[in-house]
């Protein structure tokens, strides 16, 4: 991951994306089949706001993931990288927490850049 990314906004705005859980929005439930398709559900999930927000996830600048277990965080990271596809990827960080809405395993957040 990078350290820092700088962003030089004179002609951009940022999209602040709020975490999002493992919900399956046909359904509207947690997808419980483990954290590598709890973390490919939210990954989908920020795809859909970033593309609707005119930005896509090489414009991503900065993550915050929060697990419920650090152990995953290997499995989470293998998803992660099919879609931070960039060389450059986005300033990260990964907390472990001890509670998430809904009980998930997992929820991500993210900032990005979306041109004017």
């Amino acid at each position: 991951y990078s350290q820092a990314l700088s962003v030089n906004l004179t002609n951009s705005h940022l999209l602040f994306i709020s975490g999002q859980l493992p919900v399956d929005p046909t359904t509207g439930k947690l997808v419980e089949d483990g954290i590598e398709a709890s973390t490919r559900q939210i990954l989908d999930n920020l795809e859909a706001i970033l593309l609707a927000g005119n930005s896509t996830f090489d414009r991503v600048v900065r993550v915050e993931i929060f697990l419920k277990d650090l152990n995953d965080f290997q499995q989470v990271n293998e998803e992660y990288k099919k879609r931070f596809t960039n060389p450059i990827y986005p300033a990260r960080q990964t907390i472990q927490v001890a509670r998430l809405p809904m009980d998930a395993p997992i929820e991500i957040s993210c900032i990005a850049v979306v041109s004017a």
